[in-house]
């Protein structure tokens, strides 16, 4: 018997609509704007206003601007992101290690005074998540205190375990550096 295309893909969205795991992302808040207010054309040059839809160059980051990048300062040392539920600590480690060190000091972290002690180094999609890309020196919000400078994430580059993901907060941009190397230390967790 042949199905059609669109059968097919209905009923692999049916299947899949019942596992918990679709009913968990509807719970999910989206991930936030990145920040980014200015579109460019092709040369470089600024487009002001952004394109409007169906126009050359539409659907640029600055198109889009919802959910907003917004913080709560918990008064504590920590900061919680409205979008995602993380909390992270406000201020950065201001010495540098290496990235098993940057894992080992998050994981063994208990702050602030009521003593969260399920603190872990952040993979790289949610380090990602608190880089604003409307700033520049440092590209994140001025809620974080922060050095224009790169920051581990937990993440293995795959193309060398020796290496991991880091973020520079100068201005958002990744790498990939090897895990000897030093870098700063933002620890997360999930605060919500």
């Amino acid at each position: 018997m042949k199905i059609s295309i669109k059968t097919y893909y209905a009923t692999i969205l049916l299947l899949l609509g019942s596992f918990p795991i679709a009913a968990q992302a509807a719970d999910w808040n989206p991930l936030p704007d990145t920040g980014q207010t200015t579109c460019y054309d092709a040369a470089g040059a600024v487009i002001d206003p952004c394109p409007a839809p169906g126009n050359a160059f539409h659907g640029q980051d600055a198109n889009y601007s919802d959910p907003a990048l917004a913080y709560t300062d918990n008064g504590d040392g920590t900061v919680t992101d409205v979008n995602t539920g993380l909390m992270w600590q406000q201020t950065y480690y201001y010495a540098t290690r290496t990235w098993q060190a940057a894992i080992d000091y998050c994981n063994g972290l208990t702050f602030p005074a009521e003593g969260y002690d399920d603190w872990y180094l952040p993979e790289r999609f949610e380090l990602r998540s608190i880089a604003d890309y409307g700033r520049l020196g440092p590209a994140i919000n001025p809620v974080f205190s922060c050095q224009s400078s790169d920051y581990w994430s937990a993440t293995t580059y795959a193309s060398s375990t020796s290496y991991a993901w880091n973020l520079n907060f100068y201005n958002g941009d990744g790498g990939a550096n090897s895990k000897t190397y030093y870098c700063y230390v933002r620890c997360v967790r999930a605060g919500l």
